[in-house]
């Protein structure tokens, strides 16, 4: 190699040198004044620590505007009045290694970074305890790369400034368990009547299993599962050597002695219930009970305090029925159970749920059988059907149909040969007579001509979410559904098929008062309005002369409409009626799926049980409401037929019934 070409390369090796020392060099300068400016971003770290969870409350607000519930608020603690056995369950569960990182776990973090791409569908976490308490500072509580970056590095300053003892004092502090219980102390107070420093190992691992998710594992409502975690946990606390196999074996056999519910850690409501898990389901509990998140609800207040005043006097009421009140449950001074019920109250024209009710007893129960029960609706499955029939048969309100025994032979399960009510057959009558008077053996030829399956799609279409067999007796509602379902559902017949979604929830604002979702009143129609409204008109007449006229005998005057349910052996009743503006379903039965009989041990109807209830909250919510007419769509006419032939009355018929026919639609004159 010649010299000029060494002293060439020598050159060009120096400046390729000194370009890669300038482009580095630029880099880091790049990445500083990166650093910074994201730092001058980011919020403060709080002088002393325990500031950091002064986060404002969360406030709920009721569709007046009312302020009906504030979450939050936390008693502070220091570390050495808290059980060390908490400490343990809790940095064992939440974070082993806390005690050796500085603000950021790397392994865990390169794992979770791992899991997340490369196994699909799952999404690993990896915060340590100093990165959840960072969480606090931040009120955009939107998941992304960008926050995650910023709560890693205000973690490295709360551990550059403070003590491992600091942070895990104030992340005690502010962790949500449940109930309405924040911080440890709040929690031993609430769950076990007890400071946080007498916790025992059992009562610590079970506290330290409830933050993952307070609602889940309620161990009020799901013993089983906050039992499950509280294993989770003591196998956490082996596995890192805070305590032997046989102390936690102990400890998980030990009974736990449960403070009684009481209405300061509650809500208090079953709407509110409803509400709070759908945010922490949406948002997480720390967000729900730190996020200092406004909350603007459907609830109408007055509306709810008639709810609960009518289902307290309706139950006394059927309990008095039933000869409960000087016996026991059954009749037989067992003391046994009591039959619950359920009221929701729905807007028509929105889907805004306005009252709810979960049972008898908020303070006795809680469990929300408004949402969460599913029972069978009996005869009030039977509109969905009927709707069926007019859209996809043509057949309408004066269509003629044999009351008389019917056998349907089902493949593989025998004959299905449905009964009335009644045990009596009544020979030729109108659809809409058999409707008013919920006939079964007509439902079920209606259902042999229509097939389940397309009842089933029309009942999604009105608003059912349930799953629904396809099978000949949904005719008669065997399939179960909720009283939400059922409010909703048949709200969609008020607006002559414009069906809207049920919501609780129409605003939600974070701290700095940013939109975080807002409901849009949005309806779907799917639905033939001429079909509805025949079918609106019959439900009219259940309640002025059918199954249901003891909402005219108890006093309510106004338009409504409506359906009747009792099932089986008197398991289920059920009453769901709507006005134009206000759609009200109740229900009444045992948990158990007893039958419910009066003192003379005859069973006791939809029209007996739940009527009764719906009535009297009716007309208060109603009360002052101007009279209004179901819309009536513009291809419809009204005519006067005869009950037994279905056709066009005359000057002689006995007690014409009036019925709604499409255009098109022609009935056959008396002396055909």
């Amino acid at each position: 190699m010649s010299k000029t070409t060494v002293i060439n390369t020598i050159k060009y090796l120096t400046g390729f040198y000194y370009l890669v020392l300038t482009l580095m060099g630029l880099g880091v300068c790049l990445a500083v004044a990166l650093f910074f400016f994201v730092l001058q971003d980011l919020p403060q770290v709080p002088e002393p620590l325990s500031r950091i969870i002064e986060t404002p409350a969360t406030e709920i607000i009721a569709g007046s505007g009312e302020r009906i519930l504030v979450l939050g608020g936390k008693e502070f603690i220091p570390l050495d009045r808290v059980s060390p056995y908490f400490v343990r369950a809790v940095v064992a569960t939440e974070d082993h290694r806390f005690w050796e990182h500085h603000g950021v776990d790397k392994l865990r973090t390169l794992k979770a970074l791992w899991i997340t791409l490369f196994e699909p569908g799952k999404i690993q976490g990896a915060s340590t305890i100093t990165q959840q308490l960072a969480k606090n500072l931040f009120f955009s509580f939107k998941r992304s790369y960008k926050r995650k970056f910023d709560e890693l590095l205000v973690a490295l300053q709360i551990e550059s400034r403070y003590s491992k003892n600091d942070i895990l004092q104030a992340y005690m502090n502010q962790i949500p368990f449940g109930v309405g219980a924040h911080g440890i102390e709040n929690a031993a107070q609430t769950f076990f009547g007890k400071s946080a420093s007498d916790l025992s190992l059992s009562e610590a691992a079970l506290l330290a299993g409830l933050p993952k998710s307070p609602t889940h594992y309620n161990p009020y409502l799901h013993f089983e599962r906050a039992k499950a975690r509280q294993q989770i946990v003591l196998g956490r606390m082996v596995a890192v050597g805070a305590i032997s196999r046989a102390e936690a074996d102990a400890a998980y056999q030990s009974s736990l002695l449960f403070q009684p519910y009481s209405t300061g850690a509650r809500t208090g409501s079953y709407f509110i219930d409803a509400v709070i898990q759908r945010l922490e389901e949406t948002y997480g509990p720390e967000v729900v009970y730190h996020g200092g998140l406004k909350i603007t609800t459907t609830l109408d207040p007055q509306m709810q305090r008639w709810a609960v005043d009518s289902v307290k006097d309706g139950m006394e009421a059927l309990d008095n029925i039933m000869g409960l009140n000087n016996k026991g449950a059954d009749g037989n001074g067992d003391g046994g159970e009591r039959p619950q019920t359920a009221l929701v109250a729905v807007e028509t024209n929105t889907g805004a749920v306005k009252a709810l009710i979960g049972g008898r007893n908020y303070a006795a129960s809680e469990y929300n059988r408004a949402i969460k029960n599913h029972r069978l609706p009996g005869s009030g499955f039977k509109p969905f059907l009927y709707y069926t029939a007019f859209d996809k048969l043509n057949l309408h309100p004066a269509s003629v149909f044999e009351d008389q025994p019917v056998q349907i032979a089902i493949p593989g399960a025998g004959d299905w040969q449905p009964q009335n009510f009644s045990m009596k057959f009544e020979g030729p009558m109108i659809l809409k007579q058999a409707f008013i008077h919920s006939v079964n053996t007509v439902a079920a030829q209606l259902v042999e001509l229509t097939g389940p399956e397309a009842v089933i799609t029309s009942a999604k279409h009105f608003g059912i979410t349930s799953p629904l067999e396809p099978v000949y007796s949904i005719a008669l509602g065997t399939s179960a559904v909720s009283p939400l379902e059922m409010a909703s559902s048949f709200a969609t017949f008020a607006t002559n098929g414009v069906r809207h979604k049920p919501f609780f929830i129409s605003r939600v604002e974070d701290a700095t008062g940013r939109i975080l979702e807002e409901h849009i009143v949005r309806g779907e129609r799917h639905l033939d309005p001429a079909c509805v409204y025949q079918v609106v008109n019959m439900m009219q007449g259940v309640v002025d002369e059918g199954t249901a006229r003891m909402v005219r005998q108890m006093g309510f005057t106004l338009t409504a409409a409506g359906k009747t349910g009792t099932t089986n052996q008197y398991k289920d009743a059920w009453f769901t009626g709507f006005t134009p503006t206000l759609s009200t379903s109740v229900w009444v039965g045992y948990d158990k799926e007893r039958g419910l009989r009066d003192a003379n041990r005859v069973g006791i109807t939809g029209s007996r049980g739940a009527t009764p209830i719906w009535v009297d909250f009716m007309m208060k919510a109603m009360a002052g409401e101007p009279s209004r007419e179901f819309s009536k769509p513009p291809n419809i006419h009204i005519e006067n037929v005869d009950a037994t032939t279905g056709k066009k009355a005359s000057y002689f018929t006995k007690m014409p019934v009036n019925v709604v026919l499409k255009d098109g639609q022609v009935l056959k004159k008396i002396w055909q």
